[in-house]
């Protein structure tokens, strides 16, 4: 990571990337309680991940304040403008992966009470939430190491989410076909697994936004090499 000479500049980086850390942590958390609230239908969970919700907002206006301070103040150009702005990004996309995690926990509330929630295939989810987790550490982890080579690994476990997400719904669909009984426990879980993707896609951004922050190129479109 750069130094400067101005060591206060160095301060406003580290604090900037410690807030973000911490919001990485807590939406982690979140989306793991999220899932394990919709596989226990644990009104408890859910509630707890409601109050993530309100936690990760405010460290959300905070993170993204403290970038703006650094603009504001230290004027940053070549790679530490690239790291704010991809910072600005990166809890952008934090937020919203905050926000799936509390429409994941809300399902939850459906089938509670939902005889047909017995036979739901919660295994394939609680396998598919797992890799998208484990994308959600490894962006992370390159946000803070500057390492772009994790983006490929991310655009290559996305790819298996996107497939694991096509099975799963196209089974849900089946089950509502057959059993009408299940159609209102199903598609919850249509929706839950629609989520799971989409945190997936936001965990990946966040590994892209450092490709552009260590090489100075946008590849958010295109295969990293």
């Amino acid at each position: 990571m750069q130094q400067h000479t101005l060591k206060a500049f160095d301060a406003d980086i580290d604090g900037m990337r410690s807030a973000i850390m911490t919001m990485g942590g807590l939406v982690e958390e979140q989306f793991s309680r999220a899932i394990d609230a919709i596989e226990r239908s644990d009104l408890r969970l859910i509630a707890q991940v409601l109050t993530d919700e309100e936690v990760v907002n405010q460290q959300h206006l905070q993170a993204d304040l403290l970038c703006n301070q650094i603009l504001a103040k230290r004027q940053p150009f070549a790679v530490d403008l690239r790291e704010v702005i991809g910072a600005i990004h990166t809890v952008n996309d934090l937020e919203r992966i905050g926000d799936e995690a509390k429409k994941i926990a809300l399902r939850g509330r459906g089938l509670e009470q939902n005889a047909s929630r017995v036979s739901l295939p919660f295994e394939q989810v609680r396998a598919m939430s797992e890799t998208v987790r484990a994308m959600l550490q490894q962006a992370l982890d390159a946000f803070l190491r500057h390492d772009p080579a994790v983006a490929q690994r991310l655009i290559d476990e996305d790819a298996t989410v996107d497939r694991l997400r096509d099975e799963l719904i196209a089974d849900l669909l089946r089950k509502m076909s057959n059993e009408p009984g299940a159609v209102s426990a199903a598609m919850d879980l249509v929706f839950v697994v629609q989520s799971i993707e989409r945190c997936g896609d936001h965990a990946k951004n966040i590994a892209q936004y450092v490709v552009t922050v260590v090489e100075g190129v946008d590849k958010r479109h295109f295969a990293v090499d």
